[in-house]
């Protein structure tokens, strides 16, 4: 495909933090995505990466997928998508991890366990 039909694929404007790995560099950089489509995206963020670079991108719901900078300007860079995806799977709500506990034990596990809160702050009743 030339430039000119790439241009024509349908993009998702959206706002979502997305993790940038960069072939070459150690650790992850969080990066804004701009929009969205099958074949690629549109990043925002204060790394600098040169066009030809091979990246993977961490999208929600969707996972890493690898691709190359196509283009950058000033912050803003294009990523091309070694493979297509679902770009409506990042608009999706995250689903819970599954959990066999009633709720109001989850809660109280999070309010008042030993790593933030002791136990001897309860009332008795």
């Amino acid at each position: 495909m030339t430039q000119t039909e790439n241009r024509q694929i349908a993009r998702d404007s959206l706002f979502l933090m997305a993790d940038l790995r960069i072939d070459g560099l150690d650790g992850e950089f969080r990066i804004k995505v701009r929009n969205l489509s099958a074949g690629g995206m549109m990043g925002e963020g204060g790394i600098q990466v040169m066009r030809g670079t091979l990246v993977a991108v961490n999208i929600r719901n969707i996972g890493w997928i690898s691709g190359t900078v196509a283009w950058v300007q000033e912050n803003r860079f294009g990523v091309a998508f070694s493979e297509e995806i679902d770009p409506k799977l990042a608009r999706a709500a995250v689903t819970p991890v599954p959990d066999d506990k009633p709720n109001f034990v989850r809660d109280y596990e999070a309010q008042y366990s030993p790593a933030t809160t002791e136990r001897k702050n309860l009332r008795k009743l």
